[in-house]
């Protein structure tokens, strides 16, 4: 099993998991040409992928979705309420639309999608079961619901949101009603809530935690490490690989 981050951020976001019998993109918040970039960095291209997971319709996550579906032919499995707020992407050949709850086996690995809260049409975050073990996948969530600490659960490597510093948004160069909307429910996870949903998620065996969607205007990857590596280091069932999204780059591949 291999996951990275190709990108994470309010500009972009994308997240390659790769089985011994698949290969699949959560999300293409970058230009096909970019995500093909950044799938060369790391050895691998768009005709290796099997699949695109798309967890919502804003378009740091779906800027990309529709002409890297065409270019590689890809199916695209997406909740239905999502698929009809992606018009904008074009017709894509392959859509695969599914329910929150709904579980896709492809190859030897299986993808089930929860409902997170957030300000779209119907998000989702994702459990990927491998043959090494899980991937748990959820970022842009306002708060972690128990449903959603439930399907975190047992896994091995974690996608997780850590947005803002709470002190740097509420002084920050933000109107107030945006400040409101990231603050809201409905929309971004802090660093102290990601840190607390991390608490919740601590196992023998998580191998990996990957910190996602930092605001470049209100955190720094310096003040959500912090976080999480307090929760981290007050504990010892696991010592996991903590690595923090960038938007520039893809960050480091953990492999299982």
């Amino acid at each position: 099993m291999r996951v990275c981050l190709l990108g994470s951020g309010s500009k972009g976001n994308a997240v390659y998991v790769e089985s011994r019998g698949c290969r699949i993109l959560i999300d293409a918040g970058f230009s096909a040409r970019e995500l093909g970039n950044r799938l060369a960095a790391i050895g691998t291209g768009g005709d290796d992928l099997d699949a695109l997971f798309m967890t919502h319709e804003h378009g740091d996550h779906s800027r990309g979705m529709g002409p890297l579906a065409r270019r590689h032919r890809l199916p695209v499995y997406v909740h239905h309420r999502t698929y009809r707020e992606l018009g904008r992407c074009g017709a894509i050949d392959d859509v695969r639309e599914f329910e929150a709850g709904d579980a896709i086996t492809l190859g030897d690995i299986q993808v089930t999608s929860f409902p997170i809260t957030h300000d779209a049409a119907a998000p989702v975050g994702y459990v990927i079961e491998t043959p090494e073990g899980k991937v748990g996948v959820a970022t842009d969530l306002g708060i972690a619901t128990r449903l959603v600490a439930e399907r975190l659960k047992g896994c091995r490597v974690l996608v997780m949101e850590s947005n803002h510093d709470e002190a740097m948004l509420r002084d920050g160069p933000y109107p107030w009603h945006l400040k409101q909307r990231i603050r809201s429910n409905h929309g971004h996870l802090s660093n102290l809530a990601s840190a607390q949903l991390l608490q919740g998620l601590l196992w023998e065996g998580l191998e990996a935690v990957f910190l996602a969607h930092l605001s470049e205007v209100n955190n720094t990857p310096i003040l959500a490490e912090a976080c999480a590596r307090e929760v981290l280091g007050a504990q010892t069932l696991c010592r996991p690989l903590l690595a923090i999204g960038t938007q520039e780059r893809a960050s480091v591949c953990f492999t299982l």
